[in-house]
């Protein structure tokens, strides 16, 4: 019992949740959108203080004698090239939300609900880009860094097990093996089973939307539940596969993919705007980086209201898929550099990530200023809406539907890899049976939050689930920066 007490009070949990939500959908809806409003006006300065902290942490160990140290043995070498390593990275990291927010966050910040309370105008096209570089940039992936550093470097270097319990060993001792380190790693499989589902949740929406918007087919929770369960045995038959086919196969597929699409929209959106609106956009993030990170708008409630809506539920975000994300980059960071590390993981996606918000962003915006009514779409169709408003705009379509299927199964893939890993006391290959049974738990949660209340039920759970797995990544940071800042000092004089 004690041996698989985490898989079975996990999977317990989440099976409470799914009947929850399927027996008293409006009960469930009401209670986690009370809680996620409790949540966001008590802890919004939290948030804020908590995944700065996290950045800070991440860019000291860029700089820091511990840049030295290898993720591993001193003679291991990597185990995958750096181009496929990059790409899944890339691809477990964003996936689904590039899609769905690319176009559609800055057209919202520009033309609907703006960050500083002016809409339609210059300045707001400018700030709307900026802000959407603060929710996908560095502050997010130093999120993930700070994760999957603490575990490539317990589980490699130290041969701890690959368990987040594991990296909050210097703070707990040996309670990391008892009642203490299970709760733990329960913790975070709750919080990466939440984040993943909401990835699902906004890719199934995105998806049929897509379709109901091209093809005219019907947009309803009943044809979400086939989407779903298409992909499902789709990243089930991908997950069996194993990690070095299935994964590195569709990340470097989708990395393919995203690059002729994002190609295609650099020549075929309005290029010389979009390119002076990146760099416009990137120098403003640059000096207004540090505001930004502790804005909290304590005498403006409309504003406040805003943070929370976005800034706070992205943060939240970041935290839920830093479990999931945060272990699959150190399992495939092996032989790395801490320097070498950092840096590819903050700051190259970072880099993809300001350009494609800047072409897809930059396009809606460019779109709506043209006369076309972008903004009354859902948010889940206004990528689509973009496209028919540009040069072949159904062919365009089809290959962001494309990719959409791809990222679904590369997230739900790396997903189920790493709950099993979680489930089986750190094992880097979990049995193939229980990958499925996870795979399955994921889809049934992703259609419950939906049929409890849509996206909004699927935000409200993100938002509660990330708050207790804070406070271990909190105490994880603290603990690693001992650890690592006394190794690097060993390091420096041999």
């Amino acid at each position: 019992m004690k041996k698989h007490s985490v898989l079975i009070f996990s999977i317990i949990i989440i099976l409470i949740l799914v009947a929850v939500g399927f027996l008293l959908p409006e009960q469930l809806e009401r209670f986690t959108g009370g809680l996620q409003g409790l949540i966001s006006d008590t802890f919004g300065w939290y948030y804020l203080l908590l995944v700065t902290l996290f950045l800070l942490t991440s860019l000291y160990f860029l700089v820091s004698p511990a840049g030295k140290l290898k993720l591993g043995k001193p003679d291991e070498k990597p185990e995958f090239g750096r181009i496929s390593w990059i790409t899944m990275l890339f691809s477990a990291g964003l996936g689904i939300g590039l899609l769905f927010f690319g176009a559609y966050e800055p057209l919202s910040h520009y033309a609907v609900q703006s960050p500083t309370g002016e809409v339609g105008t210059p300045e707001a096209a400018t700030n709307a880009l900026t802000f959407s570089f603060f929710h996908w940039g560095l502050h997010g992936w130093g999120v993930y860094s700070m994760l999957a550093l603490a575990l490539a470097f317990y589980h490699f270097r130290n041969d701890h097990p690959a368990l987040i319990s594991s990296t909050v060993q210097p703070i707990f001792r040996g309670a990391v093996k008892g009642v203490v380190g299970k709760i733990i790693d329960v913790t975070a499989v709750i919080a990466t089973v939440i984040g993943v589902a909401t990835s699902l949740g906004f890719g199934a929406t995105q998806l049929n939307g897509g379709i109901s918007y091209l093809f005219g087919l019907p947009s309803n929770f009943f044809s979400q539940v086939i989407i779903v369960l298409i992909i499902t045995v789709l990243f089930m038959i991908s997950a069996w596969s194993g990690l070095s086919k299935g994964i590195r196969f569709l990340s470097n597929t989708n990395m393919l993919v995203a690059a002729v699409l994002f190609i295609l929209m650099l020549f075929i959106g309005p290029t010389i705007f979009n390119l002076n609106l990146f760099t416009d956009t990137l120098g403003n993030y640059i000096q207004t980086l540090p505001r930004m990170s502790f804005r909290i708008a304590p005498f403006d409630a409309e504003i406040r209201d805003w943070i929370n809506d976005w800034t706070l539920f992205y943060w939240a975000w970041w935290v839920a898929w830093a479990p999931f994300v945060g272990t699959f980059i150190a399992r495939v960071s092996r032989g790395r550099s801490v320097r070498e590390f950092v840096f590819a993981v903050l700051l190259v996606p970072s880099i993809i990530v300001f350009l494609w918000f800047a072409i897809f962003g930059g396009t809606a915006i460019n779109v709506e200023q043209s006369g076309a009514d972008l903004a009354s779409l859902s948010e889940e169709i206004v990528l689509f809406g973009m496209f028919m408003n540009v040069d072949f705009g159904m062919f365009l379509s089809i290959l962001a539907m494309l990719m959409l299927v791809i990222f679904f199964v590369t997230s739900a893939d790396s997903a189920t890899l790493v709950l099993g890993m979680f489930t089986t006391n750190g094992s880097d290959s979990p049995p193939q049976r229980l990958k499925l049974i996870w795979g399955t738990l994921l889809s049934a949660t992703a259609l419950v939050l939906l049929y409890s209340g849509g996206l909004q039920a699927v935000e409200n759970a993100l938002i509660i689930a990330a708050l207790p797995f804070s406070v271990v990544m909190l105490l994880m940071t603290l603990g690693l920066i001992v650890v690592m800042t006394k190794e690097g000092r060993k390091t420096r004089n041999k």
